[in-house]
């Protein structure tokens, strides 16, 4: 059967290796899964598309699910979408009941990645084939949705925007392709970087230097603490684990997994948005919310299944609409890139090998996960032992080497490391947002080449108005995004002034 087809020996070892890393990274605090894949994204130049996918999607499920080890033995969200589950994972290991939490997580974790998946793969052909229908017009408008979501959900909503509109900026750096409707002109270019820049800026040295570089000079300025002693971790003694701890809690489950799975799809939101919203409404609905923050295993539940609930979610905008729904699956369009193939709606019926074999991936990675974390989930949490003295060199070895072979040993590529890894260094101390920014560098070509299409075909603006009923749909859906985001954010500040 041509389902089948890309199961190979190699396929699925690429898929469980990749998914055993991604669980170290996570484990490790500082350590994330957008890390892991942007280290080892030069390496699946070499193995093609689908082994490439296999070890990065591993990597992915396996780095998101790999955070609740030190959040709950240690209090420390291994990743971002960790951060909900020290709530209430890390009083159960204070209480001697570690092992006992991690297996909750692990389970959680499991059923959030195969409900995730079960949407992705109903949800994002039917969304391609409707997509293929769009012209310039809607394309345009569903880049600026994409826009103001991830600048409506970012911390601050100025910040947010001009982060967003700063990577658009960026991104435009380079000569203006004729195939593109440009005139082949220079433009944002410093004066003596012609040679380097006539492309832009290269998309995988730039994300290396963003989320690999970046994290190893915040851990250099901070110090690197020495490594937790194995006193530390508080594994706690073996206990029977039984899944009739799960009875009365699967509407939580299903729940929480579909609520991670719906942020997923908004582009740019990310992992801790989805944990934070699962376990507050797991809380609300709860019969015994003043549990919650003191040991509640339904806390644990609601946390770890929504954040991997995220991972089946994030890729319905990047495979149907081209559009990354988070800071990981923008690292996956650099090795679609790498290959030479562009994602958006033609994407899957062009490439139905390839959507088959993402579909196989992310069931495998789910699968290993889980036997990997249940069985042997002791000797992962030794994990977070390991002395960062020794880890980030390697790290920032693999760094170097990825970006200098990535275009064939370019050493402009070397230096687009370093000065986007200071540049994502200095973000955080300026409060600026990654995630928009990254989306804005990716989107912004696009946007570009749709807003001159359609005025090539139509000279007027006020199309944008007038096209059809889905463009009118989709104003609909930026205007109320931004309206939400204000109001959100005017009551965010209220709530600061009262408690201040």
């Amino acid at each position: 059967m041509e389902l089948f087809d890309s199961l190979s020996p190699l396929f699925v070892l690429l898929t469980i290796g990749g998914t055993f890393v991604g669980i170290i990274f996570g484990a490790i605090p500082g350590m994330t899964a957008t890390m892991a894949v942007a280290v080892c994204l030069p390496i699946t130049y070499s193995l093609g598309l689908e082994n490439g996918l296999a070890l990065l999607l591993g990597l992915y499920v396996g780095g998101i699910s790999g955070g609740l080890v030190p959040a709950i033995l240690l209090g420390i969200p291994g990743t971002p979408s960790s951060i909900t589950t020290t709530l209430d994972g890390y009083p159960m290991a204070q209480q001697g009941q570690g092992e006992k939490a991690l297996r909750i997580g692990i389970v959680a974790s499991l059923v959030g990645g195969l409900i995730s998946l079960l949407i992705l793969d109903f949800f994002a052909p039917a969304l391609a084939d409707f997509a293929i229908k769009f012209s310039y017009v809607e394309k345009f408008l569903i880049i600026l949705f994409a826009l103001t979501v991830m600048a409506a959900l970012s911390s601050d909503l100025l910040l947010g925007i001009f982060s967003g509109f700063l990577g658009i900026f960026i991104s435009l750096i380079g000569t203006y392709d004729v195939t593109n409707g440009g005139n082949g002109e220079w433009r944002l270019i410093p004066p003596g970087t012609e040679y380097w820049l006539q492309d832009g800026f290269s998309l995988l040295p730039l994300l290396i230097g963003l989320f690999g570089l970046a994290t190893v000079l915040e851990e250099a300025q901070t110090g690197m603490q020495p490594g937790m002693s194995q006193k530390d971790v508080k594994v706690g003694k073996h206990e029977r684990f039984s899944f009739r701890i799960f009875n009365g809690q699967w509407i939580n489950l299903i729940r929480s997994s579909c609520i991670g799975t719906f942020v997923g799809i908004l582009p740019g939101v990310g992992g801790s948005a989805a944990s934070i919203l699962s376990y507050s409404n797991a809380k609300t609905f709860s019969k015994h919310p003043e549990r919650f923050g003191k040991g509640e295993p339904a806390g644990v539940m609601a946390s770890e299944a929504g954040n991997n609930g995220l991972t089946g979610g994030a890729l319905v905008p990047l495979l149907s609409l081209g559009i990354p729904g988070d800071s990981t699956t923008a690292l996956l369009i650099g090795a679609f890139t790498l290959q030479g193939v562009q994602v958006g709606p033609l994407f899957i019926g062009n490439n139905p090998g390839t959507w088959d074999a993402m579909i196989w991936a992310m069931l495998i990675a789910n699968i290993a996960m889980f036997v990997m974390m249940y069985f042997a989930i002791r000797y992962f949490a030794m994990v977070v032992t390991i002395p960062k003295h020794i880890l980030f060199p390697v790290i920032l070895m693999m760094c170097v080497i990825g970006a200098y072979t990535i275009n064939y040993g370019i050493m402009f590529d070397v230096w687009t490391l370093l000065i986007f890894g200071i540049f994502g260094w200095a973000m955080g101390k300026l409060r600026l947002e990654v995630a928009p920014f990254i989306i804005g560098f990716i989107l912004g070509p696009s946007a570009e080449v749709y807003f001159v299409k359609t005025l090539e075909s139509f000279g007027d603006v006020s199309i944008f108005f007038t096209k059809s009923p889905i463009a009118m749909v989709l104003w609909v859906m930026i205007i109320g995004s931004v309206v939400g985001s204000i109001l959100l954010n005017r009551s965010a500040a209220k709530r600061i002034r009262e408690n201040s």
